[in-house]
């Protein structure tokens, strides 16, 4: 006999990020939302596959903000990563402006993966669900002109990859094949999928 998870009529979601657009994301949801940056170390082994490291990377960053969040009754703790993957290569965010043109060069013209891990832990039990979200993005043919201008727009330097598709760097992309939010940042859908394992039921 399966035993039914029971159903939550409310919580408190803790992102682990200061991203602005995830935290806009994630207000999506309807519940109620704290944020608490996590600073947590991003550097993983050579040799992870893309996956791995996206979800080792959302479960250490939901776990660096865990007992603070535990103050917060019913939290639940939400990491998230995200990285570009090109012929095997991870791009993650640019170190300068040679290192983004460098990137969106490589870009151009061709099809990549973005990777989002995505985590979830209830703070008063410690259980955690972690998964992830893979997304096809193909990038438009671009000149070195395009590309030095968006660069230089700002919006590339804290993005993986060095472009954002919600933003300006919309214009970069010919079309996508998956999940439109994974690129983003914040797989909604998954995140949504993720809750009702704890018993909250959206929409």
């Amino acid at each position: 006999m399966t035993q039914s998870v029971s159903t939550k009529t409310s919580a408190t979601l803790v992102l682990a990020s200061t991203s602005p657009r995830r935290q806009q994301l994630i207000g999506l949801l309807g519940l109620p939302v704290e944020i608490m940056p996590s600073h947590a170390d991003e550097d993983t082994p050579e040799g992870w596959s893309p996956a791995r490291i996206v979800e080792a990377l959302a479960r250490r960053k939901a776990e660096a903000v865990l007992d603070r969040a535990a103050r917060t009754p019913g939290a639940i703790v939400v990491g998230s990563d995200t990285i570009v993957v090109l012929d095997g290569d991870v791009l993650g965010k640019p170190k300068d402006r040679g290192d983004a043109i460098a990137m969106l060069t490589r870009l151009a013209g061709r099809g990549h993966e973005v990777f989002t891990g995505l985590c979830c832990i209830e703070a008063s039990s410690g259980r955690a669900v972690v998964s992830h979200s893979v997304t096809r993005v193909f990038m438009r043919a671009l000149t070195e002109d395009q590309i030095a201008r968006y660069v230089d727009s700002g919006e590339p330097m804290d993005k993986a990859g060095a472009y954002g598709i919600q933003e300006i760097g919309a214009m970069l992309v010919d079309r996508i094949e998956g999940d439109f939010f994974t690129v983003v940042g914040l797989p909604v859908s998954l995140l949504a999928s993720q809750l009702g394992e704890f018993g909250l039921q959206l929409p």
